[in-house]
């Protein structure tokens, strides 16, 4: 069977992740922000600064001419002040100084070191030919196999956006290129505040690009890393929304697929929403559910069982499995199932039994236990058949009642337990009730009453026969 999906250092995470073992690439870091200081750390001394600015811009390229653009278009300082250090460095150098526009830029306070580090990123988008109409590139968010994700600027309205950008190594492959964009427009689809929003799906030259809100937060997955867990109500505040993300989507005829902590991003707000339309089908797609027979995708350790096993209808089940295994990580510090291997873990979402969230977390309720775990059943039938039941029973939990469905589908099973094991031992002896006129003495003696009191009469004869032989 062959694996879309990614056995990350999501399950035992650590300050510093490190790698990964990909089953294919994984595109949930892509959306991650980048820790502080990877990416922009300023240089120590002007020196370094313009060292490291020519080492990212082409060899033989006039780096003063680059600089000076670039802090034009990132309005760090006007054209007015470029011009005079332009003609500052002209006359040091006809002085036989080994001056530079960095040098002087940074000596009259126009930039800062930190900014000129980012100035370096600019260089390096620009040389890979990363130059996208109406956006300036900013920072780089993260990178991974499948894609990488730039902080930038839309020009034309002046805010900040996410651009997602193809690998030229899959610009020559038609179906890298069309789940692309097939992404772009799934996302597009869907308009609601707990999903990370789509702008736009386009290409510049030979550059494939997918625009999309900016959040300004960290993942799921950050905090677990930060914290080991989160408190039951913090991880129900973020699971109700997530639901309402995902009803939306199903509404819409989605199925995300890939529900997981790194796909979940949390605003400086607290705002939660759903990211990444990468694996997203329509269930009306018949002819991809086709291609797609016998494929597993998603990400192996949030992974539901039908999709394991690459079955062809796919529903919003799925889904809730997934948040389910999402809620799970969250409350626990643990994924559901853990295994040396991909195929090892997804071998326990088909066979192993789950163990209950509140017996990892003691402190947890026995609702957000049984949530949990009608979440995820193996059986797609025997779990919530939609994300408004999943947010209902959430919020009865978050406000200190039962689960109403979860309790009930509990409380039939214990029931359901309880009476076959009476009746494996004789305790229950149920007898179809007698016609009107037609009860006969027979049927007074085949009463399970009657014949309780007929044994114990018998009992209580023998034991007065045998204290009168005693006396």
């Amino acid at each position: 069977m062959e694996v879309m999906g990614n056995l990350v250092s999501e399950a035992k995470p650590k300050p510093d992740p490190g790698k990964t073992t990909p089953i294919v690439p994984d595109r949930a870091a892509d959306t991650a922000p980048v820790p502080a200081g990877s990416g922009d750390s300023a240089p120590a001394t002007a020196a370094d600064a313009e060292q490291m600015l020519q080492e990212a811009a082409k060899s033989g390229t006039n780096l003063d001419t680059i600089v000076s653009r670039l802090v034009i278009e990132q309005n760090l300082a006007t054209e007015d002040e470029v011009r005079h250090c332009l003609e500052r460095v002209r006359q040091m150098r006809d002085e036989n100084s080994q001056a530079s526009l960095v040098q002087i830029l940074l000596n009259n306070e126009y930039v800062t070191k930190r900014q000129i580090a980012r100035l370096k990123l600019a260089i390096e988008a620009e040389r890979s030919g990363q130059k996208i109409p109406g956006y300036r590139l900013e920072k780089k968010l993260g990178a991974g196999a499948m894609a990488t994700v730039w902080k930038a600027r839309q020009l034309s309205l002046d805010r900040d956006v996410a651009i997602k950008v193809l690998p030229r190594k899959f610009t020559s492959n038609p179906q890298f290129i069309e789940r692309f964009y097939a992404e772009g427009r799934s996302a597009a689809q869907l308009n609601h505040p707990n999903i990370v929003q789509a702008y736009d799906v386009g290409k510049a030259g030979e550059l494939y690009y997918f625009v999309m809100e900016y959040v300004d937060g960290r993942t799921v997955y950050d905090d677990i890393t930060r914290h080991k867990r989160l408190s039951e109500r913090e991880a129900i505040e973020i699971a109700v929304q997530i639901a309402d993300a995902l009803q939306h989507a199903h509404a819409k005829g989605l199925i995300h697929r890939d529900v997981k902590p790194k796909n979940v991003m949390i605003t400086k707000e607290g705002v939660a929403k759903l990211a990444d339309m990468g694996l997203a089908r329509a269930v009306s797609d018949k002819e991809l559910a086709e291609a797609e027979a016998g494929k597993a995708f998603g990400t192996p350790y949030y992974i539901s069982p039908e999709q394991i096993r690459g079955e062809r209808q796919i529903g919003p089940p799925a889904d809730v499995y997934s948040l389910g295994a999402t809620l799970y990580h969250m409350v626990t510090g643990s994924v559901p199932f853990d295994g040396p291997n991909p195929s090892a873990v997804m071998h326990k979402h088909l066979k192993a039994e789950l163990v209950p969230p509140d017996h990892v977390n003691p402190k947890l309720s026995a609702g957000i236990s049984q949530i949990i775990e009608m979440m995820m059943a193996k059986d797609p039938k025997a779990r919530y058949q939609n994300c408004g039941d999943v947010r209902a029973d959430l919020r009865a939990v978050r406000e200190g009642k039962s689960p109403v469905i979860a309790h009930k589908d509990w409380g039939m099973d214990l029931a359901g337990v309880a009476q076959a094991e009476a009746a494996a031992v004789g305790q229950i002896a149920e007898a179809p009730a007698p016609k009107r006129g037609s009860f006969t003495i027979g049927d007074l003696f085949r009463q399970p009453l009657v014949i309780l009191m007929l044994v114990l009469l018998v009992v209580s004869i023998g034991i007065n026969v045998f204290l009168a032989s005693r006396s």
